[in-house]
């Protein structure tokens, strides 16, 4: 079964995608080639019709610039009011896109498609605001010059001196539905201009002057009828398309050459770019690659390279066809899709054996092509000249070894054809001849299959059949024998010979799958940008045999994220090109036609229209140009790379954003932390303070001291939270420093305990340190916080007077205290985030007061230590367990010992 890239019996699957997509608006623009054609009046008696049928037709903005024949024509139709918008002083308005989307009209009159909204809007033209509208299932009729056109900008400008500012994107155009062309003669339009129809008489006398000149509105209406003309042809082949028409349809003309490896391509190349240019038509280069392009010898691959580089450069849409069909029914159908009439073919070469067995492209077209017209282009006589020269001497001599090897394969078939009817008489022994040419096509391919066919012929002949050692045949039955066995072998020969070349394709077809398998692979499993970037260059470095580097922007700038061989650099010439092809997203360099004098060939790595970096490839020493497949390689190389770059990049952003959350997070917690929590204590001692300066002299000397008790309690509150948030911003920039002593631990812990007695209050706290803990080496300090905060955590979230126990105890060579209390306890999954900042925020407001910092910089003096911090249930399974482990040294030596020491 031949393989084709798509049926032609068959409707396009893209086309009827596209024209299933539910929910859509269609738009209709009404094109002109100037102002004052007439497309507001068109669009507005459309819109008439429409209401008339019943359609629900609202008008979202319709500049009628004064005109009463405009204007009349909008009475009836139901006028959505614009929305007012200040700019610079000034009230202006605007259509008032929120107000026709809650309307939701069938269908929305939108003027001046090109339009740049003011400053404040959703979107920053009014294009953006119909694509809105469209997405929203409304039908929309708009208007459109064609010098808003941006693909266009820069010829207007050329024609009318005078550089259009407001423009669209030339894909808004094939968004269109239906394009009507609203169009005038030059006189009919400058005579509107002179009446004042247009604009005021004194810009229209300026306007006649300067923009609408005859000569500037021919050309302008000239680029009108083109564009539509090509927006029209697009509908139509989209049209064939989905409805699976054969076509070609004599409409446009458009013309097809065929393009090979030989060196007549050339010469058809240019004839048909001839023609394009005499019948201002578009035209394509088409090759169709079979299995049979591998096989090439590297001058041909090079020759059909150049071929196709040299239509792209004559302005052909050059098209490469991946097939193993039939050439002839694979260019007749492409022909037929994309409407080619007029096929450009060249004449079949002189006559060869191989076209007794299958006619040649040429001849095929000929018959089959009823309904094209076909343009035979014979080679010039240089190029006939060059594909009859002689093969060199090394040439020849390496040709000769295929047909020595089959003469030695049938010499080994003859010995074995004696050998069998020796021992095993056989009535035809040509079997063994057969086999003989079998494995010579399998071998050695096809000339020098048919080359053993004729040459067992002859020895089957000579040897095996009356009268032997003679070339005559007494038998008819010998005679038919014979020359079927000649048929056979020379069929059998030449499909075997066709089945390796297909076997050998494949295997380097298989070869090259194997190798992009690898790179996708690694690329996948790329962890960094750097790691993409050595893949991407060690693997093109290796495929193609070459120079790589891949080129990526760091602070807008173009550098060089990895090269193979890592020693190499660019010279000034070679950033030159890189840089032109990054600003245009187009390739550069060696083999192309942008600054083809540099050293390096750099090719775009693109992702949604967007360059993300270049691919950079260099041949030291070679001339030769890229050969087809090294080219698909290498942009199916750079495919992936722009992948694989856009995938590291997203998620460098996303860590990025998820960094900037969680620090909004922090920011946000530490807020509200301040807020709620550093208040209390504010609150107290200001009131306090207050009460004391008001009442001072009335109050009892005890209330006096119970206030100043109070604003001393609050003020060390506040201080330990102030010291809080200084430590950790300590942790978090590692700037905390241990001041190294050996501590007595149950005098850290008694220290702990009566600085934070009145945290305690009612909770009875007992501690119980082992005898044998002996000495601690740490900051006396920071150990001293630690528990301090932990008792702090306990008294919050135990019972008013449960039991608070504190441990510590020696196991191996660490210092185990515990802090235990008698509360609810924590779940297993939150046993691990309590000490993370800001846990205890996060988690509500029914918790007790507090800023969620004490744990988090526990751990954090814990670690600067050397030790571990974790929670734990408690005794039973009831309340929780903070443990400390801190490492215990040997202690310091009494002085009798530093003495014998």
């Amino acid at each position: 079964m031949n393989t084709r890239l798509s049926d032609p019996d068959r409707p396009s699957p893209d086309v009827l995608l596209h024209q299933a997509q539910e929910g859509r608006g269609r738009l209709k623009i009404f094109l002109g080639a100037a102002p004052g054609v007439g497309k507001t009046y068109a669009m507005l008696e459309s819109a008439q019709r429409k209401q008339a049928e019943g359609i629900d037709v609202v008008v979202g903005v319709v500049e009628s610039h004064g005109r009463a024949e405009t204007e009349a024509l909008t009475r009836g139709l139901k006028i959505i009011p614009r929305k007012t918008v200040e700019y610079r002083g000034r009230i202006m308005s605007e259509m008032d896109l929120d107000a026709i989307l809650a309307r939701k009209p069938q269908l929305v009159l939108v003027d001046e498609l090109a339009h740049t909204n003011l400053p404040g809007g959703r979107h920053g033209k009014r294009f953006q605001d119909v694509e809105e509208l469209l997405a929203a299932g409304i039908d929309v009729h708009t208007t459109l010059n064609i010098q808003h056109l941006e693909s266009l900008n820069d010829v207007v400008a050329r024609i009318t001196r005078i550089r259009v500012r407001e423009t669209l994107p030339d894909k808004v155009l094939e968004l269109a539905d239906e394009i009507e062309l609203i169009d005038l003669p030059p006189d009919d339009l400058i005579q509107r201009l002179r009446e004042g129809k247009v604009y005021l008489r004194d810009q229209a006398n300026r306007a006649v002057n300067h923009f609408f000149t005859r000569g500037n509105l021919t050309a302008l209406r000239e680029l009108a009828l083109r564009a539509a003309a090509e927006r029209v042809d697009r509908q139509m082949l989209s049209y064939m398309a989905s409805h699976a028409i054969p076509g070609p349809w004599p409409t446009q003309e458009r013309i097809m050459v065929c393009v090979d490896e030989s060196p007549g391509s050339e010469n058809l190349i240019r004839t048909a770019k001839r023609m394009a240019e005499r019948q201002k038509a578009p035209w394509l280069a088409v090759h169709v690659e079979t299995h049979h392009d591998d096989l090439l010898p590297e001058d041909a691959k090079d020759r059909l390279v150049a071929n196709m580089l040299l239509a792209e450069q004559l302005g052909a849409e050059a098209v490469s066809l991946p097939s193993d069909a039939d050439i002839a029914e694979e260019l007749l159908n492409y022909a037929a899709r994309r409407n080619a009439m007029r096929l450009v073919i060249g004449r079949p070469r002189r006559f060869r054996l191989r076209r007794l067995v299958r006619a040649s492209v040429t001849d095929t077209l000929i018959r089959r092509a009823v309904d094209f017209d076909l343009t035979i282009v014979s080679a010039s006589k240089e190029r006939s000249v060059e594909t009859a020269a002689p093969l060199p001497p090394t040439e020849r001599k390496m040709a000769l070894r295929p047909f020595l090897d089959a003469s030695g394969i049938v010499a080994l078939s003859t010995l074995v054809a004696f050998g069998v009817d020796a021992v095993l008489p056989l009535p035809n022994l040509s079997l063994v001849f057969l086999t003989g040419v079998l494995v010579t096509a399998i071998r050695l391919g096809l000339w020098p299959s048919i080359y053993a066919s004729f040459l067992s012929f002859l020895a089957y002949n000579f040897l095996f059949t009356p009268p032997f050692h003679t070339f005559s045949i007494d038998r008819p039955e010998d005679s038919l024998t014979i020359v079927f066995f000649l048929i056979v072998a020379t069929l059998v020969g030449n499909l075997a010979a066709r089945l390796r070349g297909k076997a050998v394709a494949t295997r380097l077809t298989a070869r090259r799958t194997e190798n992009l398998y690898e790179f996708s692979r690694r690329v996948a499993s790329a962890a960094n940008l750097e790691d993409v970037a050595w893949a991407v260059v060690s693997h093109v470095a290796n495929s193609l045999q070459c120079q790589s580097v891949i080129l990526l922007p760091r602070g807008g700038v173009l550098e060089i994220a990895a090269g193979f061989p890592p020693e190499d650099t660019l010279t000034a010439g070679n950033w030159a090109a890189a840089e032109w092809a990054w600003a245009h997203g187009k390739p550069a360099g060696w083999s192309s036609d942008t600054l083809p004098g540099s050293d390096w060939l750099f090719v775009p790595m693109t992702m949604n229209s967007r360059t993300v970096g270049l691919v950079g490839v260099s041949f030291p020493g070679s001339e030769k140009q890229f050969t087809t497949e090294q080219r698909r390689l290498l942009l199916a190389v750079v495919d992936q790379a722009a992948l694989a770059v856009e995938r590291t990049n997203l998620a460098s952003d996303i860590e990025e954003q998820r960094l900037l959350t969680e620090t909004e997070a922090l920011r946000q917690a530490l807020l509200s932390s301040i807020s709620h929590d550093l208040r209390t204590p504010l609150v107290s001692i200001i009131g306090s303070v207050t009460t004391l300066q008001e009442y001072g002299d009335t109050l009892t000397p005890a209330f006096r001291g119970e206030l100043m008790s109070t604003i001393h309690e609050e003020a060390e509150r506040l201080n330990r939270f102030v010291q809080n948030l200084l430590d950790m911003i300590r942790l978090g920039y590692g700037a905390v420093g241990l001041r190294l002593d050996w501590l007595d631990l149950r005098e850290i812990l008694g220290r702990a305990r009566e600085k934070t007695a009145r945290q305690l209050g009612a909770h009875e706290v007992t501690l119980e340190v082992a005898e044998d803990i002996g000495l601690l080496q740490a900051d006396g300090v920071l150990i001293e916080q630690v528990i301090a905060n932990l008792l702090d955590n306990a008294a919050k979230y135990s019972p008013p007077g449960a039991p608070i126990r504190i441990t510590a105890a020696r196991e191996a060579n660490e210092a185990v205290i515990r802090v235990i209390d008698a509360g609810a306890g924590i779940s297993p999954e939150h046993r691990e985030a309590v000490f993370d900042m800001f846990f205890r925020v996060r988690a509500g407001d029914r918790q007790p007061a507090g800023t969620g910092l004490g744990l988090a910089i526990c751990r954090g003096f814990v670690e600067a230590h050397g030790g571990q911090i974790r929670a734990e249930a408690g005794p039973g399974g009831l309340g929780t367990a903070i443990v400390v482990r801190l490492p215990l040294g040997t202690g310091p030596l009494a002085p009798d010992a530093e003495d014998a020491a």
